[in-house]
Formats: C-alpha cells, sequence, structure tokens
C-alpha cells in the first residue's frame, strides 16, 4: 500500500487551535470562510469561532472520522478567497510546502494562515522556509507542537512558485506527488513483488493499496490475459494519479478505483487474486502489523474459494498466524535481507 503514515496525535489539532483558545489570535466570525488543509477531527469548540469551515482530507480513515463528527468534509481543494486557513502538519516537507502554497493562493490578502505540527512533524522547518522567502511567522508552543501564524502578503507569487509541488516522474512511465508514499521510485518491496507475479492470470484482481497504480499496472503487463483490476487505496490524491498512470501505462485494461479504508469498508465483490504490499509504519516509528493484518482479513474475505493472496511483507512483521487461520493453505514464497513474499490460498 502505497500510504504508510497512520494519523497523527490529536494534540496536534489542539496546538493549531490554541492561538484562538489562549486570545492570542480573533476567532473568526460568522460569515466567514477558513480553508482547514489536513484536517482532522478533534477540534476544539471555542466560543466566538463562527465562521465555517472547509475541511479538507483526503485520507479516508481521516475524512470518516471527520464525518462521523458531523463535519463538512471533502477529499479536493477548491473554492478561492477564503478569510482564513489552517493547515495541520505532517512528516513529509513536500505535502506540507504544497499546503501552505494552497492557503496563500486561496486565501484574501491579508488574511490569516495558521499552520501547526507536532514537534517532530515539519512544522519548524517550515517555519524556516517561510521565512526564507520574506514571510516572517509568530509562533507559540503548546500540547508538545509548535504553531505558526501570519497575515497573507498581498504578492505571494514567488513564495508560491517556491512551495507549490510538481508531479515528479519514475522511470520515465508513473507520476506520483510527494507526500504519497514512494513518490520518487518505485518501493523495493513491491519490485520483489512483481519478480513474483504470474504470467499466465486471467480472471479478475484486486490491489489493495494501490498507491499510485505500480503494482497494478506490472500485473496487467505480466498478465496481459488480466479481465479487470480493481484498485483499492485510501489515500485520495494517491487514486488520482492510479488513474492517470493505468490509463498511461494499460489503456486497454478494464480498471476501476476505489477510495475505502479496507480495514472498515470490505469490498463488495470476490477476486480470483489479491495483490497488496500492505502499510506497516505508524508516524515512522516502529513497525506495527494491526493495519496489514486488517487487509489480510478483508483480503481472505474478497477472495472465492480457490482464489489467491499474494503480498510483500517487512521479514520481521508476524503474517503468518493470521494468514494461517484465515486461508485454507498459505506459504512464504521467497525473501531477501529486507521483505518477504507470502502466498495464500482460499
Amino acid at each position: 500500500m502505497f500510504l504508510r503514515m497512520l494519523p497523527m496525535s490529536r494534540d496536534a489539532v489542539k496546538t493549531l487551535f490554541h492561538p484562538f483558545a489562549a486570545d492570542m489570535l480573533p476567532a473568526p466570525k460568522a460569515g466567514e470562510r477558513v480553508l482547514f488543509l489536513g484536517a482532522e477531527a478533534g477540534a476544539p469548540r471555542l466560543e466566538g469561532f463562527e465562521a465555517e469551515i472547509v475541511a479538507v482530507q483526503n485520507l479516508r480513515p481521516l475524512y470518516r472520522a471527520l464525518q462521523a463528527h458531523g463535519s463538512e468534509v471533502t477529499p479536493e481543494i477548491s473554492g478561492e478567497d477564503y478569510d482564513a486557513a489552517m493547515i495541520l502538519c505532517g512528516k513529509h516537507r513536500g505535502e506540507n510546502e504544497n499546503r501552505m502554497a494552497e492557503a496563500l493562493k486561496r486565501v484574501k490578502a491579508g488574511g490569516l494562515i495558521v499552520a501547526a505540527g507536532a514537534k517532530e512533524d515539519g512544522i519548524v522547518t517550515l517555519r524556516k522556509t517561510l521565512a526564507k522567502l520574506g514571510i516572517e511567522a509568530e509562533s507559540t508552543p503548546k500540547y508538545h507542537g509548535v504553531a505558526i501564524w501570519f497575515a497573507r502578503p498581498d504578492d505571494v507569487s514567488a513564495a508560491v512558485a517556491k512551495l507549490e509541488q510538481k508531479p515528479v516522474t519514475i522511470d520515465n512511465r508513473f507520476t506520483a506527488m510527494p507526500g504519497m508514499f514512494s513518490h520518487d521510485r518505485v518501493d523495493d518491496g513491491s519490485e520483489l513483488l512483481v519478480s513474483r507475479m504470474p504470467t499466465d492470470f486471467d480472471g479478475n484482481a484486486a490491489d489493495f493499496g494501490a498507491g499510485w497504480g505500480y503494482l497494478s499496472v506490472m500485473l496487467a503487463e505480466k498478465s496481459p490475459r488480466t479481465a479487470r483490476i480493481d484498485l483499492f487505496e485510501a489515500d485520495y490524491n494517491a487514486l488520482e494519479f492510479a488513474k492517470t498512470n493505468l490509463l498511461e501505462n494499460c489503456p486497454r485494461l478494464t480498471a476501476r478505483f476505489f477510495w475505502q479504508d479496507l480495514a472498515a469498508e470490505p469490498p463488495k465483490e470476490k477476486y480470483d487474486l489479491i495483490i497488496m504490499n500492505p502499510p506497516f509504519h505508524a508516524g515512522g516509528q516502529a513497525a506495527e502489523p494491526a493495519l496489514g493484518q486488517a487487509m489480510i482479513k478483508a483480503a481472505a474475505t474478497a477472495l472465492r474459494s480457490g482464489g489467491k493472496l499474494l503480498m510483500v511483507a517487512n521479514r520481521g512483521l508476524p503474517y503468518e498466524p493470521v494468514l494461517a487461520s484465515e486461508f485454507r493453505k498459505s506459504e512464504e514464497v521467497c525473501r531477501n535481507a529486507r521483505f518477504k513474499i507470502l502466498s495464500a490460498q482460499k
């Protein structure tokens, strides 16, 4: 799966709203519109903060959490002339800078822009980058994080040009964006999985955690008689790039695209083959197998009798017990210094 980052602590949300809660900044008023980039649930209810919040979140689990809290949320950024913008930062510098560029483009001149993140996120780096571009931000630490803010300058063209991220071309045939897993190269684990893909497959397949589409393209090329591939991905932005990459590399392939959180939203169809490179990191910390285990269980329910799961995993992750409990038979196909290929049959 081309998405390794799990939700950040809600402390970062509290850090973002702290300047308003502490009366360092005036709360946006009724009738005003605030763009909330990287939005997450858990925002405190502040007296006087009556502006309409337009929440943008491309990661399906966080999107669903916002919906569950009654927030209006969209996976795509749109609109302009916002009165203010709020940005939650993560660990990927390119994604943080791109969100800042979007805020600069879409907020009115003189409008407030506030950003925050945990100290291990890129908020300090972002502040330094803004300073180099001539934008001096005030700041305050709170809840193990830092919040920064400034008034949007009249002319932001130079800053936007420096901050705005461009698509990256990989192997002269794929495109991806900073912030996506393995956005500038083919992941080594995925390459190993491709080396064990079938060459004679002719049924319906699913790619769980499809990212920007690499594994689906390679399956279609190795098995040209593949009937259809359904791509499931929790990152809306990555899935949009997958659509482009599949169209450009496999224009005749029948492919469908599903923005889903497989741990909570199981597929409704049955497949002959499922391929996957599941996520195994939580915010850059130690390997955490829970999401991969949930995806294995989802794969077991989505395979036809006799159907096959083919997956790659970090060598140290304990996926074998869940494979043994969910499938009729399972085995390790191969391994190298870092990864192992596992196969299971329903």
